[in-house]
């Protein structure tokens, strides 16, 4: 009865993530909510119960256990409005149970007009959000894992006569269910207890630290095969201490053509996407993997993303 029911399930979810709430899009941490993968981004980046080769620590720590080999994984964004974004990482399993990674992710802002009290231009300036990501996640089951990532936040605010920096840290946490036969499903709690530090007394008389929170994402997820085309897609709810801010629903699809090719399309955080992909041999038989994506924000305009993963 279930697997009557699932394609339908989908179904739903795909009409409401349109109607998802974005009250929490001007918190801290924003950059950290964005995505990764063009693959995942091209389908909604509902992925914590996807493993995303080069990228699986980003969407749930836990899915790095599942990865035979090690996985290297760049993706460069291009965004309008001068923002600018980018991930690396690495991902190594520790045999028999275990794996590690290490991320970095880098996102900003450029061009910026700096003024003075009277109005005159004085420089072009630069904002930058940073994250550098530890990952660590063990099997405790041949079915189930959990994993942790544990992430070191800088945040340069500038100003015309100096810059000034919000430090932190944060972490997520995850557990995975991947049965030998059917879906699987995962559960991350991302961000929990993120947050920035800022200490204004360089730029204010009376300056003291400041404490901004990021918001904290609980988040369940799945995948299905329906027919030839692959589906994900999670559900969750986005907390500022005990105050509700809003909800998340993402879902999306992955149909292969001739076994090295794949066409995308998906919905998610308020936008809509589409992507190809494409599976090819470097050093070995289909060890690496090149994807884009094309993504519409409103009103921002059009995001161009591109990733190459690499297994070795």
């Amino acid at each position: 009865m279930m697997q009557k029911f699932r394609p339908y399930i989908f179904i739903f979810l795909a009409g409401a993530s349109i109607l998802s709430a974005r009250n929490y899009a001007s918190f801290a941490g924003g950059f950290l909510r964005m995505g990764a993968s063009a693959r995942a981004m091209a389908m909604g980046s509902g992925f914590t119960a996807e493993i995303d080769p080069g990228f699986a620590a980003y969407h749930n720590p836990a899915s790095m256990v599942y990865l035979t080999k090690r996985q290297l994984g760049f993706s460069h964004h291009f965004l309008p409005l001068d923002r600018r974004f980018m991930v690396a990482n690495i991902s190594i399993p520790l045999p028999p149970s275990a794996s590690v990674g290490l991320a970095w992710v880098s996102a900003g802002v450029d061009n910026i007009d700096g003024r003075n009290s009277a109005g005159e231009h004085t420089q072009y300036l630069s904002t930058s959000e940073d994250a550098f990501i530890i990952s660590f996640a063990q099997k405790i089951l041949p079915w189930f894992s959990a994993g942790l990532n544990l992430k070191i936040l800088n945040h340069q605010l500038p100003m015309n006569t100096m810059d000034l920096a919000g430090k932190g840290m944060g972490m997520d946490f995850g557990v995975f269910i991947h049965p030998e036969n059917g879906p699987n499903l995962a559960f991350m709690v991302q961000d929990l207890s993120s947050r920035y530090q800022w200490k204004t007394e360089k730029i204010f008389e009376r300056g003291k630290v400041y404490v901004e929170q990021f918001p904290t994402l609980y988040r369940l997820g799945s995948n299905y095969t329906y027919k030839n085309v692959y589906l994900t897609g999670d559900a969750g709810v986005v907390m500022n201490g005990n105050e509700l801010l809003g909800y998340t629903i993402r879902i999306g699809g992955e149909y292969p053509y001739l076994d090295h090719y794949y066409i995308r399309g998906g919905l998610g955080n308020g936008r809509m996407s589409v992507g190809v992909g494409l599976d090819w041999s470097l050093l070995k038989d289909k060890d690496g993997r090149l994807d884009y994506a094309f993504v519409f924000e409103n009103p921002a305009g059009a995001a161009h993303i591109f990733t190459y993963a690499f297994s070795f």
